[in-house]
Order: C-alpha cells, then sequence, then structure tokens
C-alpha cells in the first residue's frame, strides 16, 4: 500500500519536466516551420510574363554560371591551343538549346494544362515511357540543388577566399536553409524570386557589354590565370587531331550542354500564366532561349578573349614560371575570373556580378524543391510512389517530398564534396532522357490530332508543329547518345543506375498498390460471407490486475458468443497467483492454462488461436489484449514489448483480430495535458 502512493506522487513530480520537453520540441517546430495553414490558404497565384519569366527562368539563367565552365575545363585536357574551340562548342550548345525551347513551345499549345514532361510521355506513349520520364526528372532535380548549391559555394569563395576549403559545409547549410524555407511555404509564387533573378541578367549583360567594348577598342586586360600554362592530358599530348580529339570536342559539348538544364519551367506551369496562358508562356519560352543563349555566348568569347584558364585538377596541370601552382591556389569560377578581369577585383561591380551568381544559383535551387515534391505527389497519386508522398504538410506544401529532395541532394553533395564538375558529369543524362521521350510524345500526339482534324489552318499549325518536335527528337535522341557515350565512364553510369533503380521501384509500388486493390475490391461472394457466423473473444492474462479486468469488461460489452481467458505457464508460482486471484474475485469468465516447456510465451498462444481456427473456420476470433499507455519514450522500452510481439504474428492470422486494451499510467498525465494545449 504504501509503494503505490510514492509512485504517483513520483509520476507528479515529473510531469512538468515532460510536459516542457514536449513543449520545447513543439516550440522548435513552429520557430521553424511555423503554425499551421488551414486549407483555406491553398490557392494558386496567375503570374504575369514579366514576373514569370524571372520565376520560371532561374534554372536555365544560372547553368551559364557553369556550362561555359565545363566546356573550357574539358577543352583544356589537351592544352591551352585546345581551348581555343570553346566558342564553336558553345555555337553547338546554343543551336541546341534554341532547337529544344522552339520544341517546348509546341508543347504549351498542345498540353496547356502543363502536364510536363512525365503527363506527356505517359499519355502518348505509355505508362512505362512516363515512368522513365518521371525517374529521369526526379534525379535530374536532386542533382540540380547538388550542383547549384555546390556552384554557389564556389562563387562565395570567389569574394571571400578566406572560406576556400568550407564549400561542402557551405552546400549543406545552403540545402537545410531550402529545406526550412519550402517547409515554411516559401514557394516559387514568392514574387521577390523576381528580384535577384533580374539583378543577375543586369549583371551578366552589364559585364558582357563592358567586356565586349574594351575587346573592341583593345583596352581588355588579360584574365590572371592567362599567364598559367596548361599541361594537356597525356592522352592528348598532339592535341585534337585523331579520334581521341574529336571525342574530347564531343565531352566538352555533352559537358556544356547543361546549359540546357530547367529550360522546360515555363511549358511545366502553363497553368500558372496570366491568360492567354499558352501564349504567356511560348512567349516566356522564347525570351527564355534568347536571354540564356546570349548569356552563354557571352560568357564564353570573353572567357575565350581574356584566356581564362580553368582545368579539372590545378595540381597536377597548372603551371606557374615552370612550377605546379602554390597548394593554397585557389581556382575561381569563369564569371568571377571575368568580373575580376574586367572590373578589377573588390570594386563594386565586381561584387555585384559574383554576389549575383552566387544568389541567382542557390534560387535555382529552390526552384527544384517546388518542380519535384509536385512531381512526387503526381506520382504518389497516380500509385508509383508512397501515398505519403501526396499529403501537405503544416504549411500546405508537400513535406515529405521536400524532405525527401533535401536529404537526395545533401547525399550528393557529401559523396562528391561539392565538386561541381563531378556532379556535372552525372547532371545531363536525365535531362535528355526527358528531352528526347517528350519530343517523341509530341510526334505522336500531333499525328493523332492530324487525324481527326479536317481544317486547313489548323493542319498546317499541326504539321509545323510536328515538324519542329520531330527536328527536336532527332537533335536530343542525339546528344543523348553523345552524352551517354563520353560521361558514361565519368559518372554518367550512375545516374543511369539511379534512373533504373527508381523505375524498377516506381513499378513494384504500382504493382503493389493495383494487387493490394484487387485483393481489397468487394465482389457478391465477399458481401456473403463479410459476416461470421460467430465471435470468439480470447482475453491474455499474465496478472489479474486493472488493465486485465478493463479488458474483460469491453470484451463482455461486446457481447461474443464465447468468451474465454488464458494464460501461459511460463512460471509455475507466477501462473498458480494468477489462477488464485481469479478464483479469488470470482470473475465469470473461464480460463485455460497454455502449457510452455520451454517458457516461451507467444508459440502456445498461436497453437490455441490456431487449433480454435480449425475447429471453427468461420469463426471471427478477437484477441483481447491489455496495454499500458505511458508518458516517456523509455518506459516504452520496459512495457507492452510480449504485446507487440504477439499482436505482430496475429496480423498474419486470417479470421483473427486484435483488439488493444489501453490503460492510462500515471506517468501519461503530462502527455495528454500536452496534447490538450495542442
Amino acid at each position: 500500500m504504501r509503494y503505490v502512493p510514492s509512485l504517483v506522487e513520483s509520476a507528479g513530480r515529473k510531469r512538468a519536466s515532460l510536459w516542457a520537453v514536449l513543449t520545447f520540441f513543439e516550440a522548435v517546430k513552429r520557430v521553424l516551420v511555423g503554425k499551421p495553414f488551414r486549407n483555406d490558404r491553398l490557392r494558386h497565384d496567375t503570374l504575369p510574363k514579366k514576373i514569370a519569366m524571372p520565376v520560371f527562368s532561374a534554372n536555365a539563367l544560372s547553368s551559364a554560371a557553369y556550362a561555359p565552365d565545363e566546356i573550357l575545363l574539358t577543352l583544356a585536357l589537351a592544352g591551352v591551343a585546345a581551348v581555343s574551340v570553346s566558342p564553336w562548342v558553345g555555337l553547338a550548345v546554343i543551336v541546341v538549346l534554341l532547337v529544344v525551347i522552339a520544341s517546348y513551345r509546341q508543347s504549351v499549345h498542345a498540353y496547356p494544362s502543363g502536364g510536363g514532361d512525365y503527363e506527356i510521355a505517359r499519355r502518348n506513349l505509355g505508362s512505362s515511357a512516363g515512368i522513365t520520364v518521371a525517374s529521369a526528372l526526379m534525379v535530374d532535380y536532386v542533382l540540380t540543388v547538388a550542383v547549384s548549391v555546390s556552384a554557389a559555394a564556389h562563387y562565395v569563395v570567389a569574394l571571400a577566399p578566406a572560406l576556400a576549403g568550407g564549400q561542402t559545409a557551405m552546400a549543406v547549410a545552403a540545402v537545410v536553409v531550402l529545406v526550412l524555407l519550402n517547409l515554411r511555404g516559401f514557394t516559387r509564387g514568392a514574387r521577390a524570386l523576381a528580384v535577384p533573378t533580374y539583378i543577375f541578367m543586369a549583371a551578366i549583360f552589364g559585364m558582357c557589354l563592358v567586356g565586349i567594348i574594351q575587346r573592341l577598342t583593345g583596352t581588355l586586360r588579360e584574365a590572371p590565370t592567362a599567364r598559367l600554362e596548361i599541361i594537356p592530358d597525356a592522352a592528348f599530348d598532339s592535341g585534337l587531331v585523331g579520334l581521341a580529339g574529336a571525342l574530347l570536342i564531343l565531352r566538352a559539348f555533352s559537358a556544356g550542354a547543361a546549359a540546357l538544364t530547367g529550360v522546360e519551367a515555363p511549358s511545366s506551369n502553363v497553368p500558372s500564366f496570366k491568360p492567354p496562358r499558352s501564349r504567356n508562356a511560348a512567349s516566356t519560352l522564347l525570351l527564355l532561349g534568347v536571354v540564356a543563349a546570349a548569356m552563354t555566348a557571352g560568357v564564353i568569347y570573353l572567357a575565350n578573349a581574356a584566356k581564362v584558364h580553368v582545368v579539372q585538377n590545378p595540381a597536377e596541370q597548372l603551371l606557374l614560371n615552370g612550377q605546379p601552382v602554390p597548394d593554397d591556389y585557389i581556382q575561381n569560377p569563369v564569371i568571377s575570373q571575368l568580373a575580376r578581369t574586367i572590373f578589377d577585383g573588390g570594386s563594386l561591380p565586381f561584387i555585384i556580378v559574383v554576389a549575383a551568381t552566387a544568389l541567382i544559383l542557390v534560387i535555382a535551387g529552390h526552384a527544384a524543391f517546388n518542380g519535384f515534391p509536385v512531381l512526387a505527389s503526381i506520382l504518389a497519386k497516380d500509385g508509383y510512389l508512397p501515398r505519403q508522398l501526396s499529403t501537405r504538410g503544416d504549411r500546405l506544401t508537400f513535406s515529405n517530398g521536400i524532405m525527401a529532395l533535401g536529404a537526395g541532394a545533401i547525399l550528393l553533395i557529401f559523396v562528391f564534396r561539392a565538386d561541381v564538375t563531378q556532379l556535372v558529369q552525372l547532371y545531363i543524362v536525365g535531362v535528355f532522357v526527358s528531352f528526347t521521350a517528350t519530343q517523341l510524345a509530341l510526334i505522336k500526339h500531333w499525328t493523332r490530332e492530324l487525324r481527326s482534324t479536317v481544317d486547313r489552318k489548323r493542319r498546317w499549325r499541326m504539321n509545323k508543329s510536328r515538324a519542329i518536335n520531330t527536328v527536336g527528337f532527332v537533335l536530343t535522341a542525339a546528344v543523348l547518345v553523345v552524352v551517354l557515350v563520353t560521361k558514361f565512364e565519368f559518372g554518367a553510369w550512375i545516374a543511369v543506375l539511379a534512373m533504373a533503380f527508381l523505375f524498377v521501384v516506381m513499378l513494384s509500388i504500382k504493382r503493389h498498390y493495383d494487387a493490394v486493390a484487387r485483393e481489397l475490391a468487394i465482389d457478391d461472394a465477399t458481401s456473403s460471407r463479410a459476416l461470421p457466423s460467430r465471435v470468439h473473444a480470447v482475453i491474455l492474462v499474465s496478472h489479474v490486475r486493472k488493465p486485465v479486468l478493463r479488458a474483460l469488461a469491453f470484451a463482455r460489452a461486446s457481447r461474443p458468443s464465447k468468451l474465454d481467458a488464458i494464460v501461459v505457464d511460463v512460471d509455475p508460482e507466477e501462473t498458480k497467483r494468477t489462477l488464485s486471484d481469479w478464483d479469488r474475485y470470482e470473475i465469470p469468465v473461464p480460463i485455460t492454462v497454455l502449457a510452455s516447456p520451454y517458457r516461451d510465451t507467444i508459440p502456445p498462444i498461436m497453437d490455441y488461436i490456431q487449433s480454435m481456427r480449425r475447429d471453427s473456420p468461420r469463426d471471427l476470433i478477437v484477441v483481447y489484449i491489455p496495454e499500458y499507455v505511458v508518458g516517456r519514450w523509455w518506459e516504452q522500452l520496459v512495457h507492452n514489448q510480449t504485446a507487440l510481439r504477439i499482436k505482430t504474428r496475429l496480423h498474419f492470422e486470417p479470421g483473427v483480430m486484435v483488439a488493444s486494451v489501453p490503460w492510462q499510467l500515471a506517468s501519461s498525465d503530462a502527455a495528454n495535458k500536452f496534447q490538450d494545449l495542442r
């Protein structure tokens, strides 16, 4: 009698501390995420072209910050002379860019609902093609975040060299910030995103304009890296001649094709434009193509004119006065080198250009946090991903998708140590898989539409669209082959493997959901067997205590056809005491003792239940299990473990239901009060 009051008193003393801990974690969540939003806060704003263009174009425009670098450092493997080919490689990339833009302009008219590449491929080429495109897009979104924030970290180092070596930490921190912002509901609809995009555009075009004027007037200085000697790779001692040289040019082209990432964004967001939506989306795509092409061309031209040198491995490929560069040498990105050459390092224009570039790269990563969760939610609704990805969190965002994207990006950043060059090797594969499949799907769409269209003008427009998409398909398919051939051994195989893995996973999830739906579907035979002939209730007893009495009361209230109690004889003394208490309290329910020669609880119970099923296969057996409700996490470790194991085994027995009967211990009061406060 003296023990019970001390237990209650102890629980009472600890309620306040438990409540404080729970309140602290809830407070941290609210500080980080914010208060929950009501469903009526969910709305879809439409944007004018002047806002939609920068909002949907950040990813594509930001690629000018790393695509030229990849062209230059790839060509540098063959020495300084090979770098002079970079403008022609850049021109080839720009041609592909403009063709892809023209092709996607046709999709906004074909699918004004903004279905995106996945929807277009699924409707026209089938579910397998849709899953292929979806897996490519998901890998691409993860890589977009990893590449963008890693590149941003390198531009931060260009501004503050003292931070060199901390690129990985800065990139991870940027991803964490993006995750928190998106969990709070800071979405692409925030018009503030347009401002830094316009600043970036103005900064790059301003730098290019000043640089071109300096070039024409003969005042353009050489970049600080121009005096560095590039040591060609042993495989390219003869420069770009022969098959090896041709493959290197193709490899540089495939690396520079990273400039095409994100160009399809306006076509995937047609409903977000103000009416007329299709026309505004098509105009935005055209403007995006012109701006992205001009930026890429300007940066590559000036980099070639100023003799900017970047290499994959500075310690092994660069010489300063005939000696390897110092250990503390920092290789800055191309745009930062150009800004330093044109404006002088430390000047205000230099700071603006580099800071704007770093910021647009972070915004490009943010754009992926808008695309990935939405695509994951669509796939989840279609049954290809877990249903949890289709539900919205406290702030009406797809929280699970946001956290999954952040985790994937952080993993890549850690594995590749925020090395943009290594990450770009994985990057472009998924982009051109989706491009190629979408162009093929659009060709099939226009062909189908032509069969049912008789109007001459409409047929002419459809034939023109089909011709454009045919050119786009041929070109993107060719680029995809080039990318796979030239980049496979350098890391593209990882992206291909990841896409294949996602394809298999999504197909397996779909098959599972379909099988479950078929299994659970109600037919006439099922409905006739819905009601069992009798209900047999069984109470699990270990000791005669209040939880057992409550379980007995609940079982009797359900009026089963038969009610039994069972106790497993693990400890003869305990069993004898239980039977004695059963008789002493005159409980009007028969109790059966199950022998357990090996002192195990579960096998005797399962044998007993299975024997009941054999004797009366049409009976429903309901097993009542008393359980403790605790308030401390560690109490769960010392209570309910046997009950959990029994429930797990019984869930696999047909014709058996498990009823958990809770008994709230005193320590659960604090948790209960906390829930009331919520």
